[in-house]
């Protein structure tokens, strides 16, 4: 096992600013070249108080190297209190990424819920940078209401993108809404995107997955042209601690991305 997976590099904070309330968005700049794809993980860590694995939300087709940290727990919370030119621990990247060559040609569905935006972040804006490789995009997302909508600022990148429609909804009417209002799972079946020539990728909630994913299945699209995410069972990143075990499968190492048909052959644990 490579020596960078078990002991942190220092990075430094660079940059620090709000997508919600609850939610950074860390510049980070690595004291080393830190080669990634879109959909792995990095373990972060703050001396004193532990390590947590955290999505890469950039792009390798951009700079800087970028994490959406949402405040959940003692490690996110120290992170939430560093300052740029603060250090911390980095560790990775770790983890499988999206099967990029799988998609290439296809039209792509992207459904995403709140923070559930921030890995596909990182694979949109590489298919948005690549655009010639891939068909059309429909991108999905929302939240519960409308300053929980990570990454607002690029919605009019993603909007004026060639072949790419943004569908965004949050889950009550409030006040100056002038979109959408419903549930995720409802959005993507008005959506009505049809199997074939086409990938759908969803990240978010367990409840909004389990819809859509139903959803999805009633349209017809096959197992293997659905693909998720199963971050939330991750701890170590190196298969140690076996946290994200299920059954012959370590999410930290065989994920945290999956095909639907892959899922299905796990313990009904998952």
């Amino acid at each position: 096992m490579a020596e960078r997976l078990l002991v942190p590099d220092l990075a430094v904070i660079e940059d620090v600013r709000p997508l919600t309330f609850d939610t950074l968005l860390f510049r980070v700049k690595p004291t080393r070249p830190f080669l990634y794809a879109p959909g792995q993980f990095a373990e972060l860590s703050v001396l004193g108080v532990g390590e947590c694995p955290i999505s890469i939300t950039s792009t390798p087709t951009r700079e800087p190297l970028e994490f959406a940290i949402r405040e959940v727990g003692a490690v996110t919370r120290a992170l939430h209190d560093l300052e740029p030119g603060d250090k911390i621990g980095l560790r990775g990247p770790m983890g499988n990424s999206f099967p990029l060559e799988v998609m290439r040609g296809k039209d792509i569905l992207f459904v995403a819920g709140g923070i559930g935006l921030a890995p596909l972040r990182s694979v949109i804006n590489f298919v948005l940078d690549k655009r010639k490789g891939y068909g059309n995009v429909d991108i999905v997302y929302g939240a519960r209401s409308p300053e929980l909508l990570c990454f607002a600022d690029e919605f009019d990148a993603w909007r004026d993108a060639p072949r790419t429609a943004l569908h965004l909804t949050v889950d009550a009417a409030v006040k100056g809404w002038t979109g959408t209002v419903g549930f995720v799972p409802a959005v993507v079946k008005q959506l009505g995107p049809r199997p074939g020539n086409r990938i759908a990728v969803v990240c978010g909630p367990p409840i909004m997955i389990k819809y859509v994913l139903a959803g999805l299945a009633e349209a017809g699209f096959p197992d293997e042209d659905v693909i998720t995410t199963l971050e939330l069972r991750m701890s170590c990143g190196v298969g140690k601690c076996g946290r994200c075990n299920i059954g012959p499968k370590f999410v930290c190492l065989d994920g945290p991305v999956f095909r639907l048909s892959e899922l299905k052959r796990l313990p009904a644990e998952y």
